[in-house]
């Protein structure tokens, strides 16, 4: 008997990820150096208080239990980070942890979307952003972030019918891919727009502390309204270094969170006890390692687009994130440039077009490496651009 998946499935493509795979495993297969900077996977690692917590929990045999809900000690470290670090005032019952902002953002829609409903996207923007409102059968309408605009959300560019009809709006600065930062006015003028026009703000904050050159990392929902309209994931992965434990939370308007842990209820058993211990100590602990991180990111950053440009390939800095977002020299498309680094250097990047068609003309790089390799890994694709 054959299988046939489900239709729902006809939505989603692996084309350029898949293809990249199978050339990356054909140049190490050939005895070639592979340096892969196209996945945002930190390579520091998790503070030393942090990882003690770890231990000692799995130590506890109550820590295997079913966890069920996120725990009063985990809840109260959240809202005292929150005031403290982004002055931002949030309840308990504001809160509620998800395995990851991947599949909170996944997951979200099936929570807040009826069949049919409209969502307002980023182009280009995380992928995530557009396969949740796909599972929840609703209509994405994208907003282009482009160069002209500072990659900022351009509304008035949005039919005011659309503006009307959508349910909510993905906002996410710092930005992966494109790592363009945002002003706050920028948030309060969208809150404004929120509540003009009845949709809500979805803002995924994963980078607020990996932020350059004096910039604030601040949370949209320490902004007057912000409650009122919308709901933030806060993730500790990119910050802390803890990606493989899943730590994320949605925080912000009640009856979205409401919404959110009658959904997971259904089928989830909640985040494992060492894994909120980690939490715990993350949100309690020195942020020494933070702030250090932070400065390494830059000279990292530095150090990339810093010595393309010595190489004559006129590239900008990037605002934050652990990215930079790269147009690709005259005479290539995204792709064409990707498979020239990887067959003359070895080195992969992501083409901008896996993040939407406005990615077209883009080369995104994690800077995942030293900031002395980044150098040389500069000085390499000079080479081949002479």
């Amino acid at each position: 008997m054959r299988y046939k998946a489900a239709e729902r499935l006809n939505k989603f493509q692996t084309g350029i990820f898949a293809a990249m795979d199978e050339k990356k495993e054909a140049l190490i297969a050939s005895g070639r150096e592979v340096i892969n900077l196209s996945i945002g996977t930190p390579d520091f690692k998790p503070s030393r208080h942090v990882m003690e917590a770890v231990k000692e929990a799995v130590s506890e045999p109550f820590n295997y239990r079913y966890s069920l809900t996120d725990t009063p000690e985990l809840l109260d470290a959240l809202v005292a980070y929150y005031k403290r670090r982004y002055k931002a005032e949030i309840s308990p019952d504001e809160i509620t942890g998800v395995h990851g902002t991947q599949e909170g953002m996944g997951h979200l829609g099936l929570a807040m979307l009826d069949p049919g409903d409209v969502v307002l996207l980023p182009d280009p923007g995380y992928p995530i952003y557009e396969a949740g409102t796909l599972l929840a059968d609703a209509r994405i309408y994208y907003y282009g972030m482009v160069k002209e605009n500072d990659f900022l959300p351009d509304m008035t560019e949005i039919p005011e019918e659309i503006l009307e009809e959508a349910r909510f709006i993905v906002l996410s600065y710092p930005s992966n891919p494109v790592g363009a930062a945002a002003p706050k006015e920028m948030y309060l003028n969208m809150i404004e727009l929120a509540k003009k026009y009845g949709f809500f703000i979805i803002n995924d904050n994963a980078y607020s502390d990996i932020i350059f050159d004096g910039r604030e990392g601040f949370s949209f929902l320490a902004l007057p309204g912000a409650k009122e309209v919308g709901v933030e994931f806060f993730s500790l992965s990119k910050s802390f270094n803890l990606t493989g434990l899943r730590l994320s939370y949605l925080i912000g308007n009640k009856d979205i969170i409401d919404a959110m842990k009658l959904l997971y209820s259904q089928y989830d058993f909640g985040i494992p006890y060492p894994a909120q211990k980690a939490a715990i100590a993350a949100l309690t602990g020195p942020m020494d390692d933070v702030h250090a991180q932070c400065l390494e990111y830059q000279r990292r950053r530095d150090a990339l687009c810093g010595g393309l440009r010595a190489a004559g390939w006129n590239v900008p800095d990037s605002d934050g994130t652990m990215f930079v977002w790269l147009p690709v020299p005259e005479g290539y498309t995204s792709m064409s440039f990707v498979e020239k680094l990887m067959d003359e250097t070895g080195i992969i990047g992501t083409p901008g077009t896996a993040f939407g068609p406005r990615g077209e003309g883009y080369i995104r790089f994690a800077l995942v490496r030293p900031a002395e390799e980044m150098a040389r890994i500069a000085e390499k694709i000079g080479e081949i651009l002479k």
